[in-house]
């Protein structure tokens, strides 16, 4: 199967200027303040066009460039990138069923009204938990997170809405570490980030070894640690930490999880992720090493019902979707609150991933919303190959 290597856009029906064009749309992004810091990184059909930092990874002015190995918080594509994929090679192993209640994983859960909630619900967000809850507030480590989640009440009835919940996948990790017997961190890099040589990829990144139990996630920070300046900077808490976020994890429920979380937490590079979108691409193969089934990754990457956009922990396109116009119907991706997305189309064998820090110095800042959009329809309008089709507002 396809390694990622190298190309000029030309070499594979795309215009050959598009390098062009997205340094005009990223450079006009940051000067209206849609964030201090961006990578991109663009490929198709296994050939990387476009791989680039840009500004600096804080608004200060003498702050580090961005490069193509600066390491973002990746937020919500935690839930993708690292939650989605160890399911998906759990369920591949016969070792998670996704219409087996989660009570089965996590007897912990003693709720009736959960009592028939299944992993597929929550892996398509339809178990019927609220949101989130700022527990950090009150609430540290696994067990204290799992009994508050257990007594909260639910939104709506499992199974009839669809409602957007970090609590899926909190809980969707823990089910991970259930089967597994480890840390969700441990096991998604031994089994994915390692064989993927995915080197700027994991939880804690400023930890050198495992955190103290029920640890909030500030225990790993060291203010004279030289990675500090390959990661980019998030918000001015004013709330929980009191500090400028800064290689510590910027969700604060996966913070007071000690950082290793299944809904956010993972950090990664604009190549790093380049590398993970084409092993998805592949059908779950790189570098002779086989991830995923390809049957697998097709299932769980559709969408899962015409009342929803959402697939197997995936999301797919929609009106107003960050994916823009023109990502075909069979694509899927997956956005993250601190700024970054992934999209993957593979109709048109191509990716882009979008890492930013929108969220330095606050999260008031949605000019990032229109970049993503610009940069999507930017690079299918610049394949030319293909006609240009609009599937959406």
């Amino acid at each position: 199967m396809t390694n990622l290597t190298p190309a000029n856009p030309a070499s594979i029906g795309m215009a050959a200027d598009l390098g062009a064009r997205l340094d005009s749309i990223v450079a006009v992004g940051i000067a209206e303040g849609a964030a201090p810091g961006v990578a991109l990184a663009v490929g198709r059909w296994g050939r990387l066009v476009h791989l680039k930092g840009y500004g600096r990874i804080d608004i200060a002015p003498d702050a580090p460039a961005v490069t193509d190995s600066t390491m973002f918080d990746m937020a919500s594509l935690t839930k993708v990138v690292a939650t989605t994929t160890a399911a998906m090679i759990l369920e591949d192993e016969g070792k998670l069923n996704l219409d087996a209640t989660i009570h089965t994983y996590l007897p912990e859960l003693t709720d009736s009204a959960k009592a028939h909630i299944t992993v597929r619900m929550i892996i398509t967000h339809s178990g019927g938990f609220e949101a989130f809850a700022p527990l950090w507030r009150e609430h540290r480590g696994r067990a204290d997170y799992l009994a508050q989640i257990n007594a909260r009440p639910l939104a709506y009835v499992p199974g009839d809405s669809t409602i957007y919940s970090d609590w899926d996948f909190v809980l969707m990790g823990l089910i991970i570490e259930h089967i597994t017997g480890m840390p969700l961190d441990q096991f998604v890099s031994s089994r994915v980030w390692q064989p993927l040589n995915m080197h700027d990829t994991g939880f804690n990144p400023l930890s050198s070894g495992a955190m103290p139990a029920d640890s909030d996630c500030t225990a790993a920070f060291r203010a004279d640690n030289p990675l500090l300046a390959r990661i980019a900077m998030t918000e001015i808490d004013t709330a929980y930490r009191h500090t400028h976020i800064h290689g510590i994890v910027h969700d604060e429920n996966a913070c007071a999880l000690g950082g290793v979380a299944g809904h956010a937490g993972l950090f990664s590079s604009a190549r790093d992720v380049a590398v993970f979108c084409q092993m998805l691409l592949n059908g779950g193969q790189y570098g002779g090493v086989r991830f995923i089934q390809p049957t697998t990754v097709a299932r769980w990457t559709a969408r899962q019902s015409n009342k929803s956009s959402r697939a197997l922990g995936w999301d797919t396109p929609s009106d107003q979707s960050s994916a823009g116009r023109y990502f075909s119907p069979r694509s899927f991706g997956h956005t993250g609150f601190t700024g970054t997305s992934i999209w993957i189309d593979p109709e048109r064998g191509v990716f882009v991933v979008l890492l930013t820090n929108r969220v330095d110095p606050t999260r008031a800042n949605m000019r990032e919303d229109a970049l993503r959009r610009d940069i999507a329809d930017a690079i299918q309008a610049a394949i030319l190959d293909a006609p240009l089709v609009a599937w959406r507002q």
